[in-house]
Parts: C-alpha cells; structure tokens; sequence
C-alpha cells in the first residue's frame, strides 16, 4: 500500500530491483567469512577434524532460535552432528544466509532433520513439500518407504498420509523394488487393510507377503495376523490348492488360517446367493481390491483428450466367485473433454427475446460415464464399485497419480478430473497429450437373506 502511495500521481515511478547482487554478496560473507563474529565448529564421528564455519551472528539468529540462544553468550560453539547431516551442513547453513537450497532424494530425511533441531520451519516446511511431491520420482532403492518411517517417527501426519497413499496406490512397484523389505510390521498392516492397493492380483499380494515373513522371521503372532489379512476369496481355487501344497509359510502357520481358506473354498463352490445366506459377505475379506488383471478392468490410453468425445467397451468377470467364472459383462464407457452441467447449459434469455446466453468451452469439465451394457438377473445381489486410474508408465512400472471411485448408485464420479487442464500439454494428467486410464470394476455382494449358520 505504501509503495502504491509513492507512485499514485508520478508517471515516472519505477522499482530499481539489486535483490540478487544482494544475494551474491551474503554468500560471500559466508564463503570469506568477511566481518564474522561467531564460529561453528561442526564435529561428527565419521572424521576427525571438525568443519568449520565462519559466520555472522546476526543472519543466523534471524532464521533459527537456536542459534540465536546459542551465540547469545559466546562467539565459538561446538555441534555434534551424526554422518549424514554433518556432510549437508554446509547447504544447511548456506539457507541460512541465501534463503534457498537444491537437495536430492537421499539428502531429503538429513536435511529436514537439520532444519527441525534448528528450529528453521521455512526449510523444514519446504523439504516436507519437497518430499511430498517427489514420491513418484526414480530412486535405485526406493524411498517412500523410508519416507513414511521418518514421517510417522517426528509426527508429520500429511507427509505420512501421503506416502500411505502413493504405496498403496503402487503397489506392485514396491512389492517388485529393494524397500519392500524394509516394510516395518505396522505398516504393512496398514497396507493390507486397505482395498485401495492397486496391484496385479491378491496372489501377486500374497507372494509378496510370504517373501516378506520369510526375510523377516516375525513371532508367530504377528505373522499369524499378517495372513489372517490376506483376502484369500480373491483366489482362485485351483492357485489356493497350489499355495496349500507349496507355501512353506502357509503350512508353518495353517492352523491360523485355516478357516479362512475353507470359507474361501465354500465361496466359490457355492451361489454368491446361496453363500450369502449363511455368512457375512459385507465385510472386507469378499471385497476385491484394485486389481490390474484382464478379468477385472481394461486399459484405456485416450490420445489428445481435449479434442472431442470419445467411447469403449471391455468386459469383466461377473465376480470374483468361480460360480461366476464364466459369466460376462459388457461395459460402455464415453469419456466427453467438455461436457457442461445442467447450469451452465444454454438457455433462452428472457431480457432479450430468442437470445441465448453464451457459453464458453472452458466452462465445461471432463466427464466419464461406465454403464453396463446389458441387464441380466445374474446381477442380483451384485452392486459394482468403479475406480479410475490416472496415472503413467516409467520403466515397465505403473506410477498411479489420481484415483477416482463411483459411488455404487452411480455411473460417473462427481469430481472426475475436475481439476485437470486438458487444454495444457503440459498438465500432470497428460503423458505426451495422452490420458492414460486403467478402469477397474468390482463386483460388491450383498446379503439378501439373513439365516442363521
């Protein structure tokens, strides 16, 4: 407001801007130490002579409290520092006097410890974010797991709200990389109670969680709870038999799942109808997670999506009992860049006869309609759940971005892309001005009858 007031009334005003020779001159401060008045010395056990940093009191204090009340009374101070932050230091303090900082994968967990003990909460704030919106990035050990450990240890319950989702929502990429067997136990019970892991198939899940308990060797309780979590209706019986004669972990702890398995064999010798009478199928071991297999979904890659309207169809297994193994359904799906709602539709103006109000092509938003393409009494007692993927491919994997799930009533998800800029090559839900999609149906039992066993 008061720069508005110097310039009202004078054409000549102009801002003369020496913000970055400032900048430049700061960092010189620090790298000659020109004019310092307090010195760090940084130890760490992985080396013998200390770093250390000639500094400027008054630029440290005015980032971090700590540094203010440790400089208060003396001019040299002594700070032990662990390997890995002692070798970022030098950034860290660089921060303190530049305002910004350029970090990799790995440096991500020292960095923000560094910008915690200091009490620095821009930089911690900002790794955090940096941490947030690099999940999906290419690292050769992977790293959210890790990610997700640190956050849960110092309390950041977005960033590990965030890392639960990207590894649920890309699954099979972790179950396949090294940090898979860095999972702790409570993780991956979180993991399993979930229905929105995205992954190939419950048996790719269970492969994966027997290799984990064989690498692991947990206390029979925990492994015991671990299978019990297992959604084993979601396998066919044929690779069920398979497990029982091979699974060395199965046959270690059979007795643990045991009613588990015979439950899952009655599932699918019987009626979904019939089997409905007598258990509780609106619970989370008959309900399918978000499976990649053919028999539950369909890719579907829509080149330059913000040209025109655009249909397919595909079929699914009725559902995931083996008495619907050969029953079909047909789905039509039409995807419309920029379909309108109801009140932003044209309609006649009453101010000027025959006029109608103009209607721009922005004002519309994606829209995805999946509908059936045939009714059947088959359908009784079945309700589909729909989920859209959007995501990309990096090196074989699939890297999920968004996921939007229909209500069961409905056929299309309120808030389907609305966000999304299509009009952009350059949007986060294009790769090369495609939208790559992967729709997955999942067939919902529900108990008609309720019977005493």
């Amino acid at each position: 407001a008061a720069q508005k007031a110097d310039f009202s009334g004078d054409s000549t005003a102009a801002t003369i801007n020496h913000s970055l020779t400032l900048l430049q001159r700061l960092q010189e401060l620090l790298q000659n130490g020109n004019g310092s008045d307090s010195v760090l010395r940084v130890r760490s056990a992985a080396s013998d002579e200390p770093k250390v940093f000639h500094t400027h009191q008054l630029l440290l204090s005015l980032q971090s409290e700590v540094f203010e009340s440790l400089l208060r009374n003396q001019s040299v101070v002594t700070l032990y520092e662990p390997p890995e932050t002692a070798a970022l230091f030098e950034k860290f303090i660089r921060y303190l006097y530049c305002g910004g900082v350029s970090i990799l994968l790995h440096q991500a967990i020292p960095m923000h410890q560094l910008a915690s003990k200091y009490r620095v909460w821009g930089l911690q704030r900002g790794v955090a974010e940096y941490m947030r919106t690099h999940l999906a990035s290419e690292s050769s050990q992977g790293h959210v797991v890790g990610w997700y450990h640190y956050a849960v240890r110092v309390g950041d319950a977005a960033l590990q709200e965030s890392c639960l989702q990207f590894l649920a929502w890309n699954l099979s990429a972790v179950l396949g990389s090294a940090e898979w067997g860095s999972v702790s136990v409570e993780l991956l019970l979180l993991l399993l109670e979930r229905s929105d892991l995205v992954l190939h198939s419950e048996l790719e899940l269970y492969t994966a969680v027997e290799g984990w308990l064989s690498r692991r060797q947990p206390e029979a309780p925990v492994a015991e709870r671990v299978l019990r979590a297992i959604r084993y209706p979601m396998i066919a019986p044929s690779q069920l038999f398979r497990l029982q004669a091979q699974s060395a972990v199965l046959a270690r702890h059979r007795g643990a799942v045991q009613d588990l398995l015979f439950q899952a064999f009655q599932f699918h010798a019987a009626s979904p109808l019939h089997f409905a009478k007598y258990f509780d199928v609106n619970c989370s071991m008959f309900l399918p997670r978000n499976y990649l297999a053919p028999s539950w979904g369909s890719q579907w890659v829509i080149t330059n999506p913000a040209r025109d309207d655009r249909s397919t169809s595909f079929q699914t297994q009725l559902g995931p009992s083996s008495h619907d193994a050969g029953k079909r359904v047909t789905w039509n799906v039409l995807f419309s860049p920029r379909w309108l709602p109801v009140s932003l539709r044209p309609v006649y103006s009453d101010s000027v006869a025959g006029a109608i109000q103009p209607v721009r092509i922005e004002d519309g938003r994606p829209r995805l309609v999946i509908t059936p393409a045939m009714s059947s009494p088959d359908f009784a007692g079945v309700s589909f759940q729909k989920t859209v993927l959007v995501g990309v491919r990096q090196q074989g994997r699939v890297l999920v971005k968004h996921a939007y799930s229909f209500h069961q009533s409905s056929d299309e998800a309120a808030d389907f892309l609305a966000h999304a800029d299509l009009q952009k090559r350059t949007s986060e839900y294009l790769i090369d001005n495609s939208l790559h999609l992967h729709i997955i149906i999942k067939p919902v039992y529900h108990s008609l009858i309720k019977v005493k066993k």
